[in-house]
Formats: structure tokens, sequence, C-alpha cells
């Protein structure tokens, strides 16, 4: 093989850790945190790019920690689905390690300038906890998400603090769409996790990772995705009495319902990836279209 196509292959493999089907997740809620700062004429486009970086480059930190501490577990040697560049043996555990580091390192690059330039001290601490949560998630003696409380924290760092976040940076004080956003969207985002893990609840349980699919078993565990996937649009409901625009959400619906019949009758872990996918792309919807809805009444 020529060094050119070694160097593309390598890059494919980068590209593939990085879970791009996930990013959608850490746009979605940036995108309504700053639809909310819009529609009190408080829009900054300079702090939404710097939350943008914030979330984009954590969340691909946490995928590349993740494929690091699952790999050097052994968790991926069970499991089924897309390639893991550790569990392969494709890339040097300690490079992903690194590549995880990286990232972690440009949030809070980008997270200390937010900080400094809208003097809110205070995020410094969540920034901090954010990135502590997203290395324990799968890192350290007693990962978190071993237990069963992964799904918890998506649901808080990447629904409520990335959405509220991105608007109080903006916005400056508190604001009730944007609360309801994060929730809406952190039930998507932990919808996600959820499905991933329902696939692989047969690998999970030999390799000892006790997820909250785990424990539920796999009825209820779909029984509790169907919840995460539906309520969003139920908290849509009173933003769009104030906001008529944003009914525009609903056509996440679109994504929504064929999620449910895949998961309802699935047969293979492959229709699960495609749920998964689906569900980001439920999430990304809904943040954009939401977001322009409250934006709306700006204009």
């Amino acid at each position: 093989m020529s060094k050119k196509k070694k160097q593309k292959s390598a890059w494919k493999l980068w590209v593939e850790g990085a879970r791009l089907r996930t990013l959608p997740l850490a746009i979605a809620p940036v995108a309504l945190g700053a639809g909310a700062a819009a529609a009190i004429q408080a829009f900054d486009i300079l702090l939404t790019v710097l939350a943008l970086t914030v979330a984009l480059a954590l969340q691909i930190g946490v995928n590349y920690a993740n494929d690091y501490s699952d790999g050097i577990r052994g968790t991926d040697d069970f499991r089924v689905g897309p390639l893991r560049l550790t569990g392969s043996k494709s890339v040097r555990p300690e490079s992903v390690k690194l590549a995880a580091f990286a990232s972690f390192a440009l949030a809070g690059l980008a997270g200390a300038v937010i900080v400094l330039i809208t003097e809110q001290w205070w995020f410094l601490a969540v920034g901090a906890a954010a990135i502590i949560a997203a290395w324990f998630y799968t890192g350290g003696k007693s990962p978190y998400g071993y237990a069963g409380f992964g799904e918890l924290a998506v649901f808080i760092f990447f629904g409520i603090v990335a959405t509220y976040g991105t608007a109080f940076i903006q916005i400056g004080y508190f604001d009730f769409n944007s609360l309801i956003g994060g929730a809406a969207l952190g039930s998507l985002a932990a919808a996600v996790l959820m499905v991933n893990n329902i696939r692989d609840i047969e690998t999970d349980i030999k390799a000892g990772k006790r997820t909250l699919a785990v424990k539920l078993g796999k009825r209820w565990a779909k029984a509790v995705f169907y919840l995460m996937i539906w309520a969003p649009l139920a908290l849509l409901a009173p933003l769009t009495l104030l906001y008529p625009a944003t009914i525009f959400g609903y056509a996440a619906l679109f994504f929504v319902i064929p999620i449910t019949l895949i998961v309802a009758t699935e047969k293979s872990a492959k229709e699960l990836i495609l749920a998964l996918k689906l569900t980001s792309f439920a999430a990304l919807s809904f943040g954009l279209l939401v977001g322009f809805g409250l934006a709306a009444v700006a204009v």
C-alpha cells in the first residue's frame, strides 16, 4: 500500500472513531439555545460558535474516551456494530487516549474564552464537571456507565447543560424556554445511548457492563426508550402556544414514528444501529426547528 493510501486509510479510521453519527446531539442543543437567545434579541454569533465548539469537542472527546476505556477493558471484544479503534487494535490505545484528551483540551479552551467574555466564572466549574463526566463514563476504576447511570449523565450534560448554557451565556439570566428545550433534547440524547445499549445487552452482560438496558431487560428498556423519544413532543406543546413557529418541531415525528416501528419489530443489531442514527437526526431536526421557531419571534 502506498504512503498516500495508508494516510487516507488512517484518516478514515479516526473519522470512524469520532462517531460522526453522534455529532447531531452536540449541534441540536446549541441551535435551540441560540434560538432561545434570539427570541429576546440577545443572540451573539461569537458565543454561539464557541458553545458549538465546546459541544462538538466534548462529544468527540467522549467518543474517543469511550473507545479507549472499553477497548483496554476488553469490553469491545464481545460487541457487534461499527469498528472501534482500540478494540479492533487498528490504533494504539495511547493514541486514542491522547485524541480524547486533545478534544477535551479544545473544549476547555473554547469554554475558557466564553468565561473571559461573559465573566460568568462559575461556568469554569460546569466545564470541569462536563469533562470529568465525559472521562469517567467508561474511564477510571468504577465507571458510572457500567453502573447504569449513562443515560442520566447524557440527559444532564448533552441536554439541559448544553442548551441552557448556550442560552445563558448570551441572555445572562434564567430562561424557561431553553430549560424546556434542554430537557427535550436531553431525553433524545439519552434515547440514543439507550438504543445503543439495547443492541449491546447480550455482549454487555458477557463483559460485566451493567448498563440501564441490562438492568431493565430488553422489554422494559424498549419501553423507556419509547418514552424518551416521545416525551420531547409533549414538552413542545406549551412552547407552541407562546411561539407558534415552534410547531415545526413536530417534524421530528417523521423520524420518531419509524424509529418506534423499527425498535418494536427489530430482529437484528443492524436495525437498532439504524434506529440510533435516526434518533440522532430526530434530535437535530427538533433542535434546529424549535430553535428557528423561537428565533422567528425576533424577526
